[in-house]
This record gives C-alpha cells, sequence and structure tokens, in this order.
C-alpha cells in the first residue's frame, strides 16, 4: 500500500512540473525530461486529446461500461500512452478505451507514459501498439497493416519485423481487405470469423463470394463446411479455355472494308472452320435498316 500511495504522490508531482511555464519539455533534451519521459504521470482528461491516427474505428458500448466499472472499482491499472503537442497538451497514441471508459464514470485524471514523438512517429507507435492488442478484429488488423506499410513505407519484411510476426500472417490478413465489403463488415460485427475470410477469398467473383457468404450465415456454417463449400463451387465451376483466335483470308478483309465504306458504318465478318462465313450489319432502328435497304438495292 506504501508503494502504491509513493507512485501516485510521485505522479502528481511530476503533473505539477509540466503545469510550469518554465519547465515546458518539448524535446528529449530539454531540461527535466528524463523525469517524465517513460514516467507514469497523472494527467488531466482535459488536457489530452484523441488521436486521428488510431486504427480502431468502433468502440462497443457494452464492454465500454464494463471496463467503466471495473476502473471505478479498481482504478486504471494499465496507464495509457500519450505524446506531448504543447505546453499542457497531448494526444493518445495508445489506451483509447481507458481513456473513454475514464470519462464515462467522471474521472478528472489518468495515468499516463509521456513520448515525444512526431507525427510519423505517432502513427507508427500507435499503430504498432494497437496491433498488439487483442481486441481488434480481422479488418482493423488488416487496414492497421496496410497504413503502416503505405505512410511509413516499409515493406511486408520489415512490417513482419517490427510488429514480431510471421510475413505469411501479414500477407493473410491483408489479403482480407480483397474481400467484399460486406462481407469485411460481416467479419468487423463478428458474424463471420478470419477463417471463413479466408475461405472466401479464394473465390475471385465478389457475387459468389456474397452467394457463399449468405449461406454461411443462414446455415450457420463452420469455417471446415465453408472451405468445403468453396471447393465444391470452385470445381464445379468449367475453366474457360481461350480458342484460337482465327485468321480472316485477305480476301474478306478487302471485302468487308469496301463494305464499310459503302454503308457507311463499322461491318463484322466471321469465318469458320469450313471456310464459310458471314458479314454481320448493325442498325439502329427500322428507318436505319430501310437506308441500308436502299443503300444495298442501289449497288445492283
Amino acid at each position: 500500500m506504501a508503494k502504491a500511495t509513493k507512485k501516485q504522490a510521485l505522479g502528481r508531482g511530476l503533473s505539477a512540473l509540466l503545469k510550469d511555464p518554465s519547465n515546458d519539455i518539448q524535446s528529449v533534451a530539454d531540461k527535466n525530461a528524463d523525469k517524465v519521459v517513460g514516467s507514469i504521470v497523472e494527467l488531466e482528461l482535459t488536457a489530452i486529446e484523441v488521436n486521428p491516427f488510431q486504427p480502431r474505428t468502433s468502440f462497443n458500448e457494452e464492454s465500454l461500461r464494463e471496463l467503466a466499472s471495473s476502473i471505478k472499482e479498481l482504478g486504471v491499472i494499465q496507464p495509457i500512452t500519450v505524446r506531448k503537442l504543447d505546453f499542457n497538451k497531448y494526444q493518445l497514441v495508445s489506451g483509447e478505451r481507458r481513456f473513454r471508459a475514464s470519462k464515462l464514470i467522471g474521472l478528472e485524471t489518468v495515468p499516463a507514459y509521456i513520448r515525444i514523438a512526431n507525427d510519423q512517429e505517432s502513427l507508427e507507435m500507435a499503430l504498432v501498439e494497437n496491433i498488439q492488442r487483442q481486441d481488434l478484429d480481422p479488418i482493423e488488423i488488416a487496414l492497421s497493416y496496410q497504413r503502416l506499410i503505405e505512410e511509413i513505407d516499409i515493406t511486408q519484411e520489415e512490417l513482419s519485423d517490427r510488429v514480431g510476426k510471421n510475413r505469411s500472417t501479414i500477407t493473410n490478413y491483408l489479403r482480407l481487405l480483397k474481400l467484399d465489403p460486406i462481407i469485411q463488415t460481416g467479419m468487423r460485427d463478428g458474424f463471420i470469423s478470419m477463417g471463413h475470410g479466408r475461405a472466401l477469398i479464394n473465390i475471385e467473383d465478389t457475387d459468389e463470394q456474397l452467394s457463399i457468404y449468405e449461406k454461411v450465415l443462414g446455415k450457420k456454417l463452420s469455417v471446415r463446411d465453408t472451405e468445403a463449400l468453396v471447393r465444391d463451387m470452385k470445381s464445379s465451376t468449367p475453366t474457360k479455355t481461350p480458342s484460337a483466335k482465327k485468321t480472316i483470308p485477305s480476301y474478306a478483309k478487302d471485302a468487308k472494308k469496301e463494305l464499310s465504306t459503302l454503308l457507311d458504318r463499322k461491318i463484322d465478318v466471321k469465318i469458320g472452320s469450313s471456310g464459310k462465313g458471314q458479314f454481320v450489319v448493325p442498325f439502329a432502328d427500322k428507318e436505319d435498316l430501310s437506308r441500308l435497304l436502299k443503300l444495298i438495292k442501289s449497288e445492283k
């Protein structure tokens, strides 16, 4: 108990230090920065703004209320992480659920780790730290991986080192973003699992993806059943073999050109394997057809 009291007192002391304009810390080289950066500090909730780089886009209200109840009973056990923006002004890096839950029960302060970082470093910290959490859904994780690759400009191999995941794991998550948006939403809402999504991604046609997705929901199919359904659909789909392009004889090409000029429109010619062929003459309506007939008759 004595240790906890001392820790809280230290946090309050550091909070007072941060509120002193003469000790405004902007970089790790500033005076007293070593006392603050990496330490647990009690910060006023009103001095903290939400991080726009937060990968989580939705928060379960019931889960948030449960967390708020736990915080009310036990306090904030795991401090949030913030970065310093300006004098007595901070931005969340990670811990938005704890931040929201603390506001929900009317707390005035919250324990926090303070970091000093620029926007890109903050984005990377937010994404990497949040990816490690267990409560992100597969699509949120996939979007976080994608943002790291695109905005931090790193390869999948480098990302693998940053987040401590196999490259194949990262690839599997990123492939989920190729699913139809309706299916992605279903995964985010918990209607289907990542295993279902990985099975559905093997169907390239989005209409067929949605057709199987509806069956999965309607019949409450397991991942194994879904994989079997996908295999059956792929095996029953006839493979289209490209037909050899037939060469049009020069005499037919010349006739096509002459007829196109005469009728003032694009003419198509088809030649069968036996050498027999036909011309296809398009027309817009009855009047256009009458005009074509007159042109042909006048050439007799």
